[in-house]
């Protein structure tokens, strides 16, 4: 016998809206080639880029909305977590996570509106879209925009063969080096000490970077949040492994 399911009322939709998305349902396999093509929409500059659909409120509040830019980038977001933790650290900053899989970045954004439901007034400084850093990042940001850039676990590509596929490269690193701000901060932070040295190696030896001493790092704030805020973190916790962390300075460009 076939059963028609009861119409939702509008207390019940009104909870369905606020709750929480469930990761089982967007699981997506770790690994993603960002070379290949993929299916993505991108604006031919950042100036073709309509940000009021990601921080809608933020923009209502002043129509002179050109004086608000994204400032702090978390590129492989994963599922968010970096994203709502630094949102009551920086209230007045706009925060994007940029997220290559389909799943996982559908995820954050059905987080971010629950999150929004739940408490009004809150979170409306984070976002997050899927495309691919490694392609467009330009088409979205103009030059010396970001702040902050985040890279929190990111895949290893463990064989030799796909070591072109890692995010942190020397192409990629002088695409960061353009939307990122003098004197702004890169953090990274992973467990796979092999690719920890490939990071440091390649930032050290880019020539717009430098390492920022370990000591220098006690009075920043965001490093503490750098271990535990990632669903990936806290699985390396569980695990008791290891964790790198190596933060870096865009530094001045050299006068020719």
């Amino acid at each position: 016998m076939e059963t028609t399911k009861r119409p939702l009322n509008e207390d019940e939709t009104d909870k369905q809206e606020l709750s929480l998305p469930q990761k089982k349902h967007y699981r997506q396999r770790a690994h993603s080639n960002p070379i290949a093509d993929h299916d993505f929409i991108y604006p031919s500059c950042p100036e073709n880029y309509d940000w009021s659909i990601l921080y809608p409120d933020i923009m209502k509040k002043d129509s002179n909305i050109f004086n608000k830019r994204v400032e702090m980038l978390d590129i492989g977001c994963g599922y968010g977590g970096l994203l709502v933790t630094l949102s009551p650290l920086f209230p007045n900053s706009m925060i994007l996570g940029m997220e290559i899989r389909v799943k996982v970045s559908q995820y954050v954004i059905e987080r971010i509106k629950a999150l929004r439901a739940q408490q009004p007034n809150c979170y409306s400084n984070i976002a997050c879209i899927r495309t691919n850093v490694i392609k467009y990042l330009p088409n979205f940001f103009k030059k010396g925009q970001i702040k902050k850039m985040f890279f929190l676990y990111p895949d290893p590509h463990f064989k030799k063969s796909k070591h072109k596929w890692r995010i942190i490269n020397d192409t990629t690193l002088s695409e960061y080096a353009y939307v990122l701000a003098e004197q702004a901060l890169v953090y990274t932070i992973t467990d796979v000490e092999d690719l920890h040295e490939w990071m440091v190696k390649h930032f050290s030896e880019h020539g717009l970077f430098k390492r920022i001493e370990e000591v220098n790092l006690k009075d920043d704030p965001v490093v503490d949040k750098l271990y535990e805020s990632s669903e990936e973190g806290k699985k390396v916790t569980r695990n008791n492994g290891n964790k790198f962390v190596a933060v870096f300075m865009r530094i001045s460009n050299p006068v020719l």
